[in-house]
């Protein structure tokens, strides 16, 4: 099937069941790629699953982990925490410097077996967003391939656009940003709690930017302090924690995410 076939059937699927299938297929027609994924993001709100066309063993790791708390570091959740531009980017060009050595990756991504994730962002009424990311297991997507993509981003916007534009009133009460439950959930409020009692201000800030993914230099530059005084910090929040690795320190930090949560929905 050619595109301009294929995009006539993408425009007919519009509010249809088969839409956001008929995108990864309309999508496949420019660039072969192994699996699809689309989420709807709120502000600090679970991560809403709108399709995937994972195998079962695949989507344990892909979507119910991730939305169990691992999300909170992903490079696409936090972009859209931090509004980045509608478009499509490689999860490289959003990730910090130390993404691929970081805890994140090791003890997350790293089991989704991929060798490169890419992503159309797409703006929606109500400070929603969807994220339409594209996976392949194999090689990254070239630049040839890249550049088609990107050429094709004004229909995927247009099409996403109309079909989830009333994404945002999906999400229930308890998914919605001001709520003191979907707080529990933001980024901020789990790094302010993590550690709390023990871990001084500056420390818990040097935990957040550690795991998701900067390193002790891009710290420092983000804090404003030197690198040599992030080390401090590491090594003294290890001690505090009674811990010996980064692993460690992200598992805690999981945990505690996850404590929190469920006392969260109890009330």
């Amino acid at each position: 099937m050619s595109l301009i076939e294929a995009t006539g059937q993408l425009v007919d699927s519009i509010e249809a069941d088969d839409f956001a299938n008929t995108l990864s297929n309309t999508l496949r027609t420019i660039a072969p790629f192994d699996f699809t994924v689309v989420f709807g993001y709120l502000g600090s709100a679970r991560p809403m699953d709108l399709f995937d066309d994972f195998p079962r063993g695949k989507r344990q790791i892909f979507v119910e982990d991730y939305q169990e708390g691992p999300y909170l570091l992903d490079p696409f959740y936090l972009a859209c925490v931090n509004n980045v531009a509608p478009g499509l980017y490689r999860i490289k060009e959003l990730a910090p410097d130390r993404f691929f050595q970081g805890e994140y990756f090791r003890n997350y991504y790293a089991r989704t077996g991929l060798a490169e994730e890419i992503g159309f962002f797409i703006d929606l009424p109500g400070n929603a967003t969807v994220v339409v990311s594209l996976m392949r297991a194999e090689k990254a997507f070239s630049a040839k391939e890249i550049r088609q993509l990107k050429e094709y981003w004004p229909i995927v916007r247009a099409t996403c656009a109309r079909h989830w534009k009333t994404l945002a009133s999906s999400f229930d009460n308890s998914a919605n940003p001001e709520s003191d439950a979907s707080l529990q959930n933001s980024v901020e409020i789990a790094f302010t709690s993590f550690g709390e009692g023990v871990l001084t201000p500056r420390e818990r800030q040097v935990v957040e930017h550690t795991l998701k993914g900067h390193s002790a230099d891009a710290v420092g530059r983000i804090l404003e302090i030197s690198p040599g005084t992030v080390r401090i910090h590491r090594r003294n929040i290890y001690s505090k924690l009674q811990i010996n690795s980064q692993g460690e320190l992200f598992s805690k930090f999981i945990d505690t995410l996850l404590a929190g949560d469920s006392r969260s929905r109890k009330h």
